[in-house]
């Protein structure tokens, strides 16, 4: 007679077959090369010491401290929950910020090298999220799909290949990462000929970029200007949007128009990223890599199309990281730099001990409650898409008209049919009025290059997501110009000016619209 015991082995035996055989079949689509794995976590953490010292380091007194324009007691008014939940909002001094950046530069780097990987990951992500909490003006999509990747990337072996942490891993840490892989930080590779890693954390990560690929071609497919081929040639009309190559192609009004049909053609077939295998999944996936190079090459999008191309990294296959590992290898002998070869496992580890074939109770535990975490994250995400694009309804009381606030759409569903900048007019204590920007006499005219009216990325992402909000939000805004002119003023007055634009350029006569005016 069996053993109880005996039945529940065998159960377990079958469970475990079943499991490995369907990871197999979903390794070609879901799996992810180890190698893709270190190209990703090098690139996003320059991605994101860029954001850091190229964008908020230099203007960590403007936009995060409470001299600047948006203090903590207008983010409290505005967001009180983000004013609660931000690190970066427990002081308003420029120290305390500047000490934060630091912090975050530093998990960054340890991040870039593979040191404490995932230690270092989880830091960004908190850091990071109450960054862009502390003032979400100044952010873009690139922003918060950035954020969403670093807490997948806890989910993920990013020390596999090209980090310090592959060549250091002992035994008793290898156990305890196969232990979690079933729950989603990892998995083993596959056998000699498929090294990708197959988990539910590379399924979910890989997901949820399609995911957002697709929820943005339907809320395409909704916008009467992207289907009629009229939102590319009318996106390249809003001067301060275009900068590079963007002012010259904005002459191209038919070859904006193709572009405007492949980028929805691309979006359309964005599911193929994990449909299709190999040579096809490569071109794909470089496809849509030129194509966000091409945003950055022509319009100011911060860090968006770079966090979109180094999430693309992942989805190439082992073909094409052998390819690149070849022609590196033939780079490196041609400059004498080539490295003796050691050997890697196809989950990054050097060295390692049989793990044990039953994890603890806790590890279990452990396992399932990542599992749950993951399967949690996505669904909500998929729904808050489908909430975006107007698939579903959200409840009454968190429809607050705040979504697209916070949307990673790329100018979607519709693109502004206006271009729009601002004026922001000194009053002199002789009474002569000047704009405070070039010391000119004020007009209100389309400037010849409206980028230009805005010092940095960061101030034209802060006056385009400020440019319906109430005069309480405006005020910081004007007393920081009073406090920063070198002139004796009166009072600062800002006014929003707008311009409708369509596909072949401005129309009519610009609008001025006073927002506040501030005495000094």
């Amino acid at each position: 007679m069996t053993q109880p015991s005996q039945r529940l082995s065998d159960a377990g035996s079958r469970y475990a077959a079943a499991r490995e055989s369907l990871r197999e079949r979903a390794r070609p689509h879901l799996g992810i090369d180890p190698r893709a794995l270190g190209a990703f976590r090098i690139a996003v953490a320059l991605v994101l010491l860029a954001d850091l010292l190229i964008y908020r380091l230099p203007a960590v007194r403007t936009f995060y401290t409470d001299d600047g324009v948006l203090p903590r007691s207008t983010l409290a008014e505005v967001y009180p929950l983000l004013e609660r939940a931000s690190l970066y909002a427990m002081s308003g001094s420029a120290r305390v910020q500047t000490g934060l950046l630091a912090v975050a530069a530093v998990a960054a780097v340890c991040l870039l090298v593979g040191y404490r990987t995932r230690a270092a990951a989880g830091l960004s992500a908190l850091l990071f999220a109450s960054l862009y909490a502390r003032n979400p003006y100044v952010l873009n999509g690139g922003n918060t799909v950035l954020v969403a990747f670093l807490f997948l990337s806890l989910f993920l072996p990013l020390d596999a290949r090209w980090s310090l942490g592959a060549g250091r891993r002992s035994g008793g840490e290898d156990e305890e990462r196969r232990t979690d892989a079933d729950g989603g930080a990892s998995a083993g590779g596959g056998d000699a000929g498929d090294p990708r890693i197959c988990s539910l954390g590379t399924a979910v990560t890989l997901l949820t970029l399609v995911s957002i690929y697709a929820a943005n071609a339907v809320s395409k497919y909704r916008s009467d200007s992207w289907m009629s081929g009229t939102a590319v040639p009318r996106i390249f009309q809003l001067g301060e949007f275009t900068v590079g190559l963007g002012p010259l192609v904005s002459e191209y009004t038919a070859a904006l128009t193709a572009t405007n049909w492949l980028w929805i053609a691309l979006l359309s077939v964005s599911p193929l990223l994990v449909v299709a295998t190999e040579r096809h999944r490569t071109a794909l996936a470089l496809a849509f890599i030129s194509a966000h190079l091409g945003m950055a090459a022509t319009m100011r999008l911060a860090v968006f199309p770079f966090v979109m191309s180094s999430i693309l990294l992942l989805f190439l296959p082992p073909g094409a990281w052998d390819r690149v590992e070849a022609v590196a290898s033939r780079a490196s002998e041609a400059t004498g730099l080539a490295e003796t070869d050691r050997p890697h496992r196809s989950d990054g580890g050097t060295d390692a001990r049989t793990p044990s074939p039953t994890p603890s109770r806790t590890r279990r535990g452990i396992r399932a409650g990542a599992a749950a975490l993951l399967v949690g994250f996505f669904l909500a995400l998929v729904w808050w898409q489908a909430a975006g694009v107007g698939l579903v309804d959200l409840p009454a009381q968190e429809s607050t008209g705040q979504l697209s606030e916070v949307s990673w759409s790329f100018f979607a569903p519709n693109p502004p049919d206006a271009s729009g900048w601002y004026v922001v007019a000194g009053t002199l204590e002789s009474g002569d009025t000047i704009d405070l920007r070039d010391g000119g006499a004020v007009s209100y005219d389309r400037p010849p290059d409206a980028a230009e009216t805005y010092p940095s990325t960061l101030w034209h992402q802060f006056g385009f997501r400020m440019k319906n909000a109430a005069e309480s939000q405006y005020r910081p805004v004007a007393s920081y110009a009073c406090e920063r002119s070198d002139r004796d003023l009166e009072s600062v007055t800002v006014f929003h000016v707008e311009q409708p634009v369509d596909a072949t350029g401005p129309v009519g006569e610009p609008d001025a619209e006073e927002r506040v005016r501030v005495a000094c």
